[in-house]
């Protein structure tokens, strides 16, 4: 499917879309990703929280500007139906495909329900977040929680810079925002979530240069090098126009150094999830020029779920349901 964008689709604006491409400016320094599976009978209290989210989210920010809190809710295919009605779906909407490969597992785990809060401060996404999990007890269960943050120069905890292919501007909006495909949902997105924890110790045990082998980068510099097979090699995807077919990517490091922890949250947000979820094929798979990438030697999924992220619109009418 093209990414690109005819004069008759609509383009979503910050009132249809949700803030999956974030305030310009500052970046976000800080995040924190609530998955969560709903009980049953805690639907309602859910469409009421989802409705009202956006002026939750102004409440808690309005005296901080600066901070730039947002929060982008997702629903996942097992749990579209029971809060959204058994009406229209999103049209590419399933629950997340496991992948086995020859050396690595892409896993499959619960989730209903994601909010993926940014701030400038990590205190207005702590506010938030115990905002909503307050109002969320009893009716849900929390299935993973993490509390992420900026490191250095965008880095990630492996040492490398990350993201810097993402889309800007018009050219991530046309990258994450459903169009005119699916008109019911334009102005909705597509979010994969993985939890990775990586070997620190096992990689730093490797000198520089293989590490920028495996990554296909240069750590000091982040210049892109000629690696086939290599992390950048692999998830380079192009469609059959031989144009890049790109992903909006909002990983962040996180981390316990007491407890050995140290991981990334990789979030990704796109039009149509078949171009994740082929990057994640050749990651895991291999293709026919090259095997599964390297990075998974030493970084392991514990968790894997796929949301579609509504309009505002829509959610706003949520609580009539």
């Amino acid at each position: 499917m093209s990414s690109s964008w005819s004069a008759s689709e609509h383009r979503p604006d910050e009132e249809r879309a949700q803030p999956v491409v974030g305030p310009a400016g500052t970046p976000a320094s800080a995040a924190v990703f609530l998955v969560l599976t709903v009980e049953p009978g805690g639907e309602p209290v859910v469409r009421d929280l989802l409705a009202g989210l956006a002026g939750l989210v102004r409440s808690v920010g309005f005296g901080h500007p600066e901070g730039q809190l947002t929060c982008v809710a997702g629903i996942g295919a097992d749990g579209w139906d029971r809060l959204c009605g058994d009406g229209e779906r999103p049209a590419a909407l399933h629950p997340f495909r496991p992948l086995e490969g020859p050396r690595h597992r892409a896993v499959a785990t619960p989730g209903d329900l994601l909010l993926h809060l940014r701030a400038t401060r990590p205190d207005l996404c702590f506010a938030l977040a115990t905002e909503l999990v307050k109002r969320l007890r009893g009716v849900t269960v929390l299935q993973d929680e993490v509390h992420a943050f900026a490191y250095f120069d965008a880095r990630n905890l492996l040492g490398f810079v990350d993201g810097t292919e993402n889309p800007v501007g018009l050219t991530a909006a046309e990258t994450a925002y459903v169009g005119a495909e699916d008109p019911g949902f334009a102005g909705g997105s597509y979010a994969i979530v993985q939890k990775y924890l990586h070997d620190t110790e096992a990689w730093e045990k490797l000198p520089t240069e293989e590490q920028e082998g495996v990554i296909g980068r240069t750590k000091a510099t982040n210049i892109e090098l000629e690696r086939p097979g290599s992390h950048v090699d692999v998830n380079t995807l192009t469609g059959p126009d031989g144009e890049e077919q790109r992903i909006l990517r909002a990983a962040m490091p996180f981390g316990r150094p007491g407890h050995g922890e140290f991981g990334t949250y990789f979030i990704a947000y796109a039009r149509d999830p078949e171009v994740p979820e082929t990057m994640l094929r050749r990651m895991f798979l291999g293709t026919e020029d090259t095997g599964p990438d390297p990075i998974l030697d030493f970084s392991e999924p514990v968790t894997g779920t796929l949301f579609f992220v509504p309009p505002a619109e829509f959610l706003k009418r949520l609580a009539a349901r």
